[in-house]
């Protein structure tokens, strides 16, 4: 019978660091997105080593990384336990993945009691996790689990789902993956730029940037990050607020910018307060042949009905095509009650390509 064990990963700080810590890390990035390609078959969501390594290395919370190997050193499963290292902190993010020529054998049982037993050694009582589906658009009826925000459903004969479930995780949200092929129908978009800019009117403004943010929009895109904790949806599974400073926000874009990699953000000024309403960022390959990630994206409460994040999206498109030409398409995640930002997907030509459902464990921290 083969023995199987599992071993915390010594994190590379760069691609040129000792070589056996980059052969493991390439190895644990293999096989997690070789259990997640098995489920979802979008080759776009596939990472290089060379792009994920700088997110392993968040300032302050940088991710711990674990493999199971079986008795003959090869990597069968990869995990990751996610977050801050400030005292008080209670929350945190747990993945784990089997390669798909290993499951069913025990060995993602082996490795997430050994997560969950670090995670609540660490004194964290709020774990989530995600698990990603091959299920495209909302669904309903027998042989789906329906999320209890009401919007989203994920297969209950997925691996995934069967497993969290058997654990005893309750299932909070969906997250719909969304692919809008390259170049965009142009009259569509310049369509849809007018009417976005008609509405929001002159009291709003759109700037865009790549690589560190001008240090005139330093506080702002500091509280946009700070306020994508409290105010993007997330159903019920509520987390403690996470503060960014700028200090923090410099250390971040520094961690960032050893990726291949551009960043490029776009932000909304208001202008009579000459403060920042919302942003956008994507993450542009240096390679032409990647796909662009859309990642955080946010219009504050207090200025939404304004269509501003239309202006936000349809800019973004606008400025990959012109500044970055040859990337085959944009993909982004957006919660499935996020009806506002899935109308503009929608009507730009984005496409669902798939969904991930996003899942909570509560610790009572009254039991040792």
């Amino acid at each position: 019978m083969t023995a199987y064990s599992v071993e915390e990963l010594d994190v590379p700080a760069t691609m040129h660091d000792d070589e056996r810590k980059v052969r493991d890390f390439r190895d644990w990035l293999a096989v997690s997105d070789a259990a997640e390609h098995a489920v979802h078959g979008v080759p776009e969501l596939r990472w290089t080593p060379e792009e994920y390594l700088p997110m392993c290395h968040e300032p302050g919370a940088p991710s711990r990384l674990f493999v199971v190997r079986d008795d003959h050193g090869v990597v069968v499963a990869a995990g990751s336990y996610d977050t801050k290292q400030e005292p008080g902190t209670t929350n945190c993010w747990l993945a784990l993945g089997v390669h798909p020529s290993h499951q069913r054998r025990g060995i993602g049982t082996l490795l997430a009691d050994h997560l969950e037993a670090l995670a609540r050694a660490e004194g964290r009582t709020q774990w989530k996790t995600h698990a990603v589906s091959r299920q495209v658009g909302p669904a309903i009826g027998d042989g789906f689990v329906a999320a209890p925000t009401g919007f989203g459903a994920v297969p209950a004969d997925e691996a995934g789902v069967r497993f969290l479930t058997r654990r005893g995780w309750r299932f909070g949200q969906v997250n719909r993956i969304s692919r809008l092929g390259l170049p965009a129908d142009a009259a569509i978009i310049a369509a849809l730029h007018d009417r976005a800019s008609a509405t929001a009117g002159p009291d709003y403004r759109v700037h865009h940037w790549t690589g560190r943010t001008p240090e005139q929009w330093l506080d702002g895109i500091a509280l946009l990050e700070t306020r994508m904790s409290t105010d993007a949806p997330d159903g019920d599974m509520t987390e403690p607020e996470d503060v960014w400073t700028t200090e923090r926000l410099r250390a971040h874009e520094d961690e960032l910018a050893r990726a291949p990699r551009t960043m490029l953000t776009v932000a909304v000024e208001h202008v009579p307060t000459t403060t920042l309403a919302g942003f956008t960022q994507l993450a542009v390959p240096i390679a032409p042949g990647g796909a662009v990630m859309q990642w955080d994206t946010l219009v504050l409460g207090e200025h939404r009905g304004h269509r501003l994040g239309w202006l936000l999206k349809v800019v973004g498109i606008e400025t990959v095509q012109r500044d970055h030409p040859g990337h085959p398409s944009i993909v982004t995640f957006n919660a499935e009650e996020n009806r506002p930002m899935l109308d503009v997907n929608e009507a730009v030509g984005f496409v669902g390509v798939g969904s991930e459902g996003i899942w909570e464990h509560r610790e009572d921290p009254a039991q040792p």
